[in-house]
């Protein structure tokens, strides 16, 4: 077997074997002034940001509930975010060397993507529009995500072992047949829907404490570039020009700069909030790169990349499970979630911030591995995913456990109340009827005629 160099930098090509492999060194060293660049954008644009907003009057306030800050706090950092995001995208298409500069960058409809969600989120911090409004502009974000036929390569992954190939007919009438093609079309369509509203709505629920979500979604975009490099090491790329191999790991090293540029803003005592803005734009980034892992349909790689990001999975299965139980709709707002439970159990925010990061870096470690296991490999990763489950449900009980347990005490402190409002309109209404019973003679007053 003979290895050839291409005439453009590194990247091997086996001449028994069609397609190209990239070493991940050259890729991180091709593609390091993305990171640069979203990095320094965002620490330069976040105080400029913070004092538009100080000056248009978009900041939060503090409610003592959910609102756990000491005080107002701008909102818009998630702009901030953006242009660093974006301007490290574009930066890419001319800065980057060797073989990064084989690699298509990042599709357009992405991009359009991403301006449908910060303007989504952007409404929504200074208008504050209605929820279905904000789900509306996920949906477009999803719309234009599904032209990169992602979502369809996803579902084929998945249903070729249960339905069959794509050519293959599951309908006829006439000289009409409908294939499993169009089947895979459609239920890979819904499949982005569910992941971009999904994924940019449990970011948005765990940005509930000083940089929470700025910081775990850096550690998550850690796990998507190693898993990203990986794939570039193992996958062989028969057309450079269509590939995702470049997307993936340009969009988490815009991610982990851009996130690491705004954290020393957003940390506790934080001077900005990332905002609706900032915090469904990081869900929808992390969307996007897990759903690349399934270009060819390797659906185990989507896997790893949800466990990567199953910190924010794992908040709102269990907001759902806890609104279920309490009968209160979902998109009702509580002081439940787990960063309010750690707050209370942990006394001081940066100790339930520095435990969730910890979290958040055990489900990092989980979905790598997991990820590694299969491409370095080619085995089942039924281990792993084990492991992977258990972690999940021992913390999804302790949560679940400790909200049921404030509910039950919430709900004996409503009724020690009632009954001590009770017993005290049963004294009123005794001293109340004694006036209608006639008084004693000699009790009663003296009238002068």
């Amino acid at each position: 077997m003979m290895d050839v160099i291409t005439n453009q930098g590194s990247a091997v090509t086996d001449a028994a074997n069609s397609g190209i492999l990239f070493p991940p060194m050259d890729l991180l060293n091709g593609y390091a002034p993305v990171f640069l660049v979203a990095f320094t954008v965002t620490l330069l644009a976040t105080p400029i940001v913070r004092k538009i907003a100080v000056k248009s009057g978009i900041i939060d306030t503090p409610d003592r509930q959910r609102k756990l800050h000491a005080y107002p706090v701008a909102y818009l950092g998630g702009l901030a975010v953006f242009l660093g995001v974006i301007v490290s995208i574009l930066s890419a298409t001319f800065l980057t060397r060797g073989d990064a500069s084989l690699l298509k960058v990042i599709p357009f409809s992405v991009i359009i993507g991403m301006v449908a969600i910060v303007f989504t989120g952007l409404a929504d911090d200074i208008w504050k529009w209605d929820p279905r409004l904000k789900v509306a502009g996920q949906l477009i974000a999803a719309a234009a995500l599904a032209i990169e036929d992602v979502g369809p390569k996803l579902a084929q992954g998945a249903l070729v072992p249960l339905f069959g190939t794509p050519e293959e007919v599951i309908f006829s009438m006439g000289q009409y047949a409908l294939h499993n093609a169009e089947l895979y079309y459609w239920i890979g369509t819904a499949v982005i829907a569910i992941f971009v509203i999904g994924g940019c709505n449990a970011a948005n629920l765990i940005d509930g404490l000083d940089g929470l979500l700025t910081g775990s979604t850096a550690i998550t975009a850690i796990g998507l570039l190693i898993v990203s490099l990986l794939m570039a090491m193992t996958d062989r790329v028969e057309d450079p020009e269509q590939s995702l191999v470049g997307m993936r790991v340009v969009l988490s090293l815009a991610l982990l700069g851009a996130t690491l540029g705004f954290l020393p803003f957003n940390f506790n005592p934080a001077m900005i909030f990332l905002g609706d803005c900032g915090s469904l734009l990081l869900g929808y980034l992390c969307v996007v790169i897990i759903l690349s892992f399934g270009e060819k349909g390797q659906t185990e790689l989507v896997i790893a990349g949800l466990v990567i990001f199953g910190l924010p999975i794992l908040d709102t299965i269990l907001a759902i499970i806890r609104r279920k139980l309490a009968g209160l709709p979902f998109h009702s707002a509580d002081n439940n979630h787990i960063h309010h439970l750690l707050k209370r159990s942990l006394g001081t925010v940066k100790l339930a911030v520095f435990s969730l990061y910890g979290i958040t870096g055990c489900f990092m470690v989980l979905g790598v591995c997991m990820a590694a296991t299969r491409l370095l490999t080619q085995t089942r990763v039924l281990a792993v995913v084990s492991l992977a489950f258990a972690f999940f449900a021992f913390i999804s009980a302790i949560a679940i456990k400790v909200a049921r347990q404030a509910t039950w005490q919430v709900q004996e402190k409503v009724a020690e109340r009632s009954e001590q409002v009770g017993d005290h309109a049963g004294h009123t209404a005794s001293a109340s009827s004694i006036p209608l019973a006639a008084p004693p003679a000699a009790t009663l007053p003296h009238k002068s005629v």
